[in-house]
């Protein structure tokens, strides 16, 4: 897929060393969202491939886990992630890997908001407002093509991340 690529030589960077975070079973934070296993999904938030390379988005810098909030009080998981460029096309399809890997590994009563880093896309307010649309996002993923796309990027399996 390297014809037509908007970054063509983007920076890569080694993945860290995450070391067990002991706490509270039932207190959710950054780190789980960002690098939570579960029995029923083997990959992670920081295991989304990017759709136009074959590295992570943690690897590419497009997702960190300082880039993940969570207020349980209110019961609210943020992403904010950060395109390797200002005109990235593939935006809304890295928001929709996001926001379907929470469905899949967190209770439906998350609210789930993910946003571009302000000031990090040229589009910025139509991919946030794309992305947290209930509907937008249903009929993005009703699309074959695009949920096709979505899914590679889901089931990536780096054999340099661990």
């Amino acid at each position: 897929m390297t014809v037509g690529m908007i970054n063509a030589n983007p920076v890569v960077h080694e993945r860290p060393e995450r070391a067990s975070h002991p706490h509270a079973a039932d207190v959710l934070d950054p780190l789980d969202v960002f690098g939570r296993v579960l029995q029923s999904s083997p990959h992670t938030v920081r295991d989304i491939k990017d759709p136009e390379h074959p590295y992570s988005l943690e690897q590419l810098s497009v997702l960190s886990e300082e880039s993940v909030s969570v207020d349980e009080t209110l019961g609210r998981i943020q992403i904010t992630f950060t395109p390797t460029v200002q005109h990235c096309s593939m935006a809304t399809v890295i928001g929709l890997c996001l926001r379907l890997k929470l469905m899949q590994n967190f209770p439906p009563h998350f609210k789930v908001d993910i946003k571009v880093a302000p000031g990090s896309l040229a589009n910025e307010e139509s991919v946030n407002k794309q992305l947290n649309d209930k509907e937008r996002v249903a009929a993005a993923l009703e699309n074959p093509n695009l949920r096709q796309l979505v899914d590679e990027c889901l089931c990536f399996n780096d054999p340099y991340s661990r």
